[in-house]
């Protein structure tokens, strides 16, 4: 698998030679246009739809697929064109969950915290990329977030590498790094760290994937809302961000953007939605972050 899948049109078209008696057509005067996978090559785009050539969509695993954000990202992955293996905890939750009679939607069984032999079991060796919307179910449990935000991400990143899978994109959160922000008595960084310290288990996931060679996209949103986008995105860099909200709609669509866009490529990003924030593109959004 490859970070960014390469495409080559190799056009043959018909020519001959003469010779002194007769002339020899060696090919016919139609054109063949083929799809070639070049793997192992990075900085170009993942897309979801060919226009020209022979069509095979680009398969993308999504972890945490039935998950609030998970099920957005998954249609709308689905509706730019992609092909979605999702990879859910409870098959039949998901098939009343998810979009139902679609093709282009496979769905399996994936537990992030079963290891990460299991994990490369589900992914497969036709997923182009991993996209991580995981997320540890409230309960007794302190280690909850341990063995999903941090363990289980670490699962998802060493199934990747073993399957060559190069593009993974997290969905993690803003003040994961806010001890080093100052923002240690910032409610929602207490309230967070007190469900198990779960953003620091969530900034020890990153940390692991930006060491682990991966082509990554973290993405950290404010506060999550099921409720429709209420004003454009705000994109900053890394440990800038300490308040504010976005629609899951618009975390979705962050993700699904990052695929599409290689100035996403290793970088770390933090959104929310504002009303007063102007229109950007995503060109412009992910390009206005510098990589670290």
């Amino acid at each position: 698998m490859a970070t960014a899948t390469g495409l080559f049109f190799l056009r043959t078209s018909a020519f001959s030679f003469t010779s002194k008696r007769h002339s020899v057509a060696l090919f016919d005067n139609k054109v063949h246009s083929f799809r070639l996978r070049a793997a192992n090559i990075e900085g170009s785009e993942i897309e979801g739809k060919e226009e020209v050539g022979i069509s095979e969509k680009k398969k993308i695993f999504v972890a945490g697929a039935t998950g609030n954000t998970g099920k957005r990202i998954v249609e709308q992955l689905l509706a730019k064109g992609f092909a979605v293996k999702a990879g859910v905890l409870d098959i039949d939750k998901a098939k009343s969950t998810l979009p139902g009679q679609n093709p282009d939607l496979e769905i399996v069984k994936a537990d992030v915290t079963e290891g990460s032999a299991r994990l490369a079991d589900a992914i497969g060796n036709d997923s182009d990329a991993v996209i991580c919307a995981t997320g540890f179910r409230r309960s007794l449990d302190f280690l909850a977030p341990w063995k999903v935000d941090n363990f289980g991400t670490v699962n998802l990143v060493e199934a990747c590498r073993t399957l060559g899978v190069k593009r993974f994109l997290l969905v993690s959160s803003i003040l994961v790094n806010g001890a080093a922000m100052g923002q240690l008595l910032n409610p929602a960084y207490v309230f967070l760290n007190v469900l198990g310290l779960t953003l620091i288990a969530k900034l020890q996931a990153e940390q692991y994937i930006r060491r682990s060679g991966i082509n990554y996209t973290i993405i950290r949103p404010g506060g999550l809302r099921n409720d429709p986008p209420q004003g454009n995105i705000v994109m900053e860099q890394e440990d800038t961000l300490y308040e504010g909200s976005i629609s899951r709609d618009q975390v979705a669509e962050v993700a699904v953007e990052a695929l599409l866009h290689p100035e996403s490529h290793y970088k770390v990003v933090e959104i929310v939605a504002r009303t007063d924030a102007p229109k950007r593109s995503f060109k412009e959004l992910f390009g206005s972050i510098k990589q670290h």
